[in-house]
């Protein structure tokens, strides 16, 4: 396994233990989100995500950021870029009025989503035991956002919120298939960059004059988010994706320690009934591509 000139020695144990510290990172910036978001404005958390999370990128890439803002496809990376600040935005919202493991399962629907986009976009071909698995997700996500569990109002539009951010998500992972040529650090520039700048321009009119605490939570969000791709980067270079992905659903372990923790949350019956299916119908969906193409 090689990344450019460079050999790279696989070891799956620390792919496996990159990927479980990148859950861990990801829901620690999810649970700062959600804290910030009870005394902060949509807008000015998002921000923060983004914004301090360029500085820390441009810092990490030193001097040579100016070879590694340019891209072999800006279009793309800019296509990405919104797909994030969307998803971003999307989850972010719905976890305004859900809880953190209820908001982690229903983002589980992402890979579900992008088999779906592969159709349409890629024109991949799907049999017939995928499209099963297609339906059992769907199945678990409609009894995680039940009406009887979440009993309508406010919460019932935060889980759609978080569905709607689950295809966004689909739609960034596809577009991030098309970069394979790029750096790492080069995409991961330009999805906190872009984010930042567009996020600054809208910033003023929800500006909340944050304290210190809030001004910590922004600065932690930012720094969450970099070590976490930065953590996922080393993963997949560490060991093939078929061992290290699937560990991508201990997330829920976490969330639910954290919701648990911070705010008594434990996820209803519905929402781990729900998570069974959505985890078993991703798995087998990335299981059966991995089968597909090994015989191809």
């Amino acid at each position: 396994m090689t990344t450019g000139n460079l050999p790279l020695v696989e070891n799956r144990t620390a792919g496996i233990l990159w990927m479980l510290a990148t859950m861990l990172c990801f829901i620690t910036l999810d649970a700062i989100m959600k804290l910030g978001l009870e005394t902060m404005s949509l807008v000015q958390v998002t921000w923060g995500r983004f914004f301090f999370a360029t500085l820390f990128a441009a810092m990490l890439c030193g001097r040579d950021l100016p070879l590694l803002a340019i891209s072999d496809a800006p279009r793309i990376q800019l296509v990405r870029s919104i797909f994030l600040m969307i998803t971003t935005g999307l989850f972010n919202a719905g976890i305004m009025t859900v809880s953190l493991p209820t908001a982690t399962t229903i983002m589980y629907l992402s890979p579900i989503f992008v088999t779906i986009l592969s159709i349409v976009v890629l024109s991949e071909h799907v049999g017939l035991r995928r499209w099963t698995s297609i339906v059992v997700g769907f199945l678990g996500a409609l009894i995680v956002v039940s009406p009887w569990q979440s009993g309508g109002g406010a919460t019932g539009m935060g889980e759609l919120f978080l569905v709607a951010a689950a295809v966004t998500n689909a739609a960034y992972q596809i577009t991030t298939r098309q970069l394979r040529h790029d750096d790492p650090m080069t995409s991961l520039l330009y999805t906190a960059c872009a984010g930042a700048v567009v996020s600054s321009i809208i910033l003023p009119s929800y500006w909340g004059n944050p304290g210190l605490t809030e001004w910590l939570l922004l600065v932690s969000s930012g720094l969450a988010g970099l070590v976490g791709h930065l953590c996922i980067i080393k993963a997949f270079r560490a060991a093939p994706a078929s061992v290290v992905a699937p560990f991508s659903y201990s997330s829920l372990v976490w969330a639910t320690l954290f919701g648990f923790v911070i705010w008594n949350d434990w996820p209803t019956s519905n929402t781990l009934l729900g998570a069974i299916l959505i985890v078993g119908s991703g798995l087998y969906i990335f299981f059966r591509e991995r089968k597909l193409k090994g015989s191809s």
